[in-house]
């Protein structure tokens, strides 16, 4: 065989290797990949629909049941959202494990009446303390997402329903009544969450912990309404918010005290934000 026709039968080999790797391809199809293993997974990824002819896993029905999103497991908890102390409060963090440190917890409670009464049932305290800073903080977000309506003083006179024109569909919730005064926790963080009747949800708008301060601040709004008191010192209102200064003061006695000469262990104190603490609060 003369060097002209090898030269010339691998260029046709070339041409032929060329045209079956451009070929068959149209729609969604690449046509002929070179080693698609090394793009294609041969392992199925949730969430992701990537099945193709080497799939190990059986037929394409097959890799879509295997691919399509599932409820987790029981007790799942979204990465970053494990309590974590909150920075600001040094020693004190052990007391209250509630921040997370992506800012966001798991609620699970459904905005449907029935769930509603649940979380007013099981959310019954408030997972941060009563600080100075963080009713300052609640007053802040109040008078921008609920004094409108409510009122500056919780009295449900707030500028929408003015008498000076203002209209709104129904009559927002006076919560300086006993029946506010006396709702759980749930009630109100339910409310923040999914609202109620005309009253929109707020969970896109105020993070966790701006939520429970919020609703501390609507305590302090009845404490002053009743003449008591519901600041970082004292709580006079119920026995459900934790002043800071209360555990700042048990948590610096002196390491070596004795009490009665019996130990006493520390009681870590977690809350998760889902499963428990929320209330929902109707129109408030």
């Amino acid at each position: 065989m003369s060097q002209k026709q090898i030269g010339l039968f691998f260029c046709m080999i070339s041409l032929v290797v060329i045209f079956s790797a451009c070929s068959p391809s149209g729609g969604e199809s690449p046509g002929h990949e070179y080693m698609p293993d090394m793009f294609h997974s041969t392992a199925y990824e949730a969430n992701l629909l990537d099945y193709y002819q080497y799939n190990t896993w059986g037929s394409k029905e097959d890799y879509i049941k295997y691919a399509l999103p599932r409820k987790p497991v029981e007790g799942t908890i979204a990465r970053g959202a494990a309590g974590l102390g909150r920075s600001d409060m040094g020693d004190l963090a052990e007391h209250f494990q509630s921040m997370p440190v992506s800012g966001s917890v798991p609620y699970y409670y459904g905005d449907t009446d029935e769930e509603r009464t649940r979380a007013m049932a099981e959310i019954l305290s408030n997972p941060l303390p009563i600080t100075e800073d963080g009713l300052q903080q609640g007053q802040e977000l109040y008078d921008i997402f609920c004094g409108i309506c409510h009122g500056p003083a919780g009295g449900g006179l707030g500028y929408l329903v003015r008498d000076d024109g203002g209209l709104y569909p129904a009559q927002p919730a006076n919560l300086l009544l006993p029946e506010f005064v006396a709702a759980s926790e749930g009630r109100y963080y339910h409310a923040i969450m999914h609202g109620k009747n005309v009253m929109g949800g707020y969970s896109d708008k105020m993070g966790y912990e701006e939520r429970w301060n919020v609703i501390h601040y609507i305590r302090s709004l009845q404490a002053e309404e009743l003449k008591l008191k519901y600041d970082e010192n004292e709580n006079t209102l119920n026995n459900v918010g934790v002043p800071y200064g209360t555990i700042a003061h048990d948590n610096h006695a002196m390491p070596g005290e004795d009490h009665g000469g019996e130990d006493h262990d520390e009681t870590n104190h977690s809350h998760d934000e889902g499963h428990g603490h929320d209330n929902d609060e109707g129109h408030h």
